[in-house]
């Protein structure tokens, strides 16, 4: 039978507390500073195109003495209104239909991958009761579909870390070793998934600049969807439907490579911080121990994004911190076996 002080137990259960309300503070400093930063930038650009719009107004005031302000501003929030329910009140019949089929499948898309641009809604209540239950089945399965893609793609990438470990394990470290496979992934996801495409939006888009092209591009596979920048949305844009097609099968393809790179990174021991925040260890609750091995691949867990804490039964954290160098820490150059696979050795 173990004794253990009651005061040392409080001191160890308030740690974890201590860490998660630092980290709810840094939050909170980096939400406010980003704030600041926002409204450093943006407020004097909202500013002078506010007072660009009244002057416009007021010059075709001028020019129609026969209209009111009054009958402007009741026009004026007609157009706005229709607008932000995604029908546009220039130039609509030569932008083609919101609900054709190619937009329709692009709007079904954005649906289930939770990007959400909103600038096209259902607009029937009955459309909005589908939408509701359309996400709810539709959401599941599109996370089903991408941790099975991510879990094939796997595949070809512990192929590249074995070749990795195979051909420079003789002169780095493990961890040197994976950050070189991350960083040939980034790169990867960088340029096909970002760079190329920008490119593409780039020369389609009549409006859109590279960066404009790129912030698109970014803020779609990162799912936070603004919605400010939409393709395809250009009047009179040719081969509007198949347009649409091919960018949800890019977005499809985006997000499913993003979820790759994000497990490849959570799956370097070093670079996963959330155990510093962790009161308890995976292998300590054997229900999280049972949904992190609910047939993935070893290492990874639910939609192969959870990381286990570690892969040897050894406490992570103390892995991390008191590895030395040691003459097997780096592999062979016959040994394929991939990196995460290996025993660290702790002193």
């Amino acid at each position: 039978m173990r004794l253990v002080m009651p005061g040392f137990v409080s001191h160890v259960r308030s740690v974890p507390a201590l860490r998660v309300m630092l980290l709810l503070t840094a939050m909170v400093l980096y939400l406010s500073m980003g704030a600041k930063v926002f409204q450093a930038i943006e407020a004097p650009r909202e500013k002078a195109r506010e007072e660009k719009l009244e002057e416009v107004k007021n010059f075709f005031l001028q020019d129609h003495p026969c209209v009111s302000a009054e009958d402007l501003e009741s026009l004026l929030d007609v157009v706005i209104s229709a607008s932000n329910r995604g029908v546009s009140g220039s130039r609509n019949v030569s932008g083609g239909p919101n609900w054709s089929f190619g937009q329709s499948l692009f709007f079904a898309s954005t649906v289930v991958t939770t990007i959400g641009y909103g600038h096209v809604t259902p607009l029937s209540k009955p459309g909005k009761l589908f939408c509701i239950a359309y996400a709810l089945l539709g959401i599941p399965l599109t996370l089903v579909l991408m941790s099975a893609l991510v879990e094939r793609l796997l595949l070809p990438a512990t192929a590249l870390l074995r070749a990795l470990n195979s051909s420079l394990g003789h002169l780095y470290r493990p961890f040197t070793i994976r950050l070189v496979h991350l960083s040939f992934i980034v790169t990867m996801l960088l340029v096909f998934f970002l760079a190329i495409p920008a490119g593409i939006f780039a020369a389609i888009e009549p409006e859109w600049d590279y960066l404009d092209s790129f912030y698109y591009c970014f803020i779609s596979l990162t799912t936070i969807g603004l919605g400010d920048y939409i393709p395809g949305d250009y009047p009179d844009q040719p081969y509007r439907p198949l347009y649409k097609v091919a960018t949800t099968f890019y977005l499809l393809m985006g997000l499913t490579f993003l979820m790759l790179t994000l497990t490849v990174f959570y799956d370097i021991p070093q670079l996963n911080l959330s155990s510093v925040f962790s009161s308890m260890k995976l292998d300590e609750d054997p229900e999280k121990l049972r949904l992190s091995g609910s047939g993935l691949l070893p290492g990874y867990g639910i939609g192969g994004l959870v990381m286990r804490d570690d892969y040897n039964h050894h406490d992570q954290r103390r892995s991390v911190v008191h590895v030395r160098p040691h003459v097997d820490d780096s592999p062979s150059p016959e040994d394929t076996t991939p990196v995460h696979a290996k025993d660290m050795r702790v002193h």
